[in-house]
């Protein structure tokens, strides 16, 4: 089953706390955003293996586009 973490809402990337080929548990924080002056973490809500990471530090997200993908 493939999970895809999105950003809920518009931000820039501050850390990406996932990386390819790392597992991670449900709740765990994969990215950190930066919204309106405020760090918003990221989390998976089902645990699993990452196989893709969609962004990088610096970018910026919109509301739907994909951060990380487990498989």
């Amino acid at each position: 089953m493939t999970e895809v973490v999105r950003a809920e809402m518009v931000g820039q990337v501050l850390e990406v706390l996932a990386e390819a080929g790392r597992s991670v548990r449900a709740g765990e924080p994969v990215v950190l955003l930066e919204s309106m002056k405020m760090e918003i973490p990221v989390a998976c809500e089902v645990g699993g293996l990452v196989t893709e990471v969609g962004v990088a530090v610096g970018d910026v997200v919109h509301s739907g586009d994909v951060l990380v993908v487990l498989g």
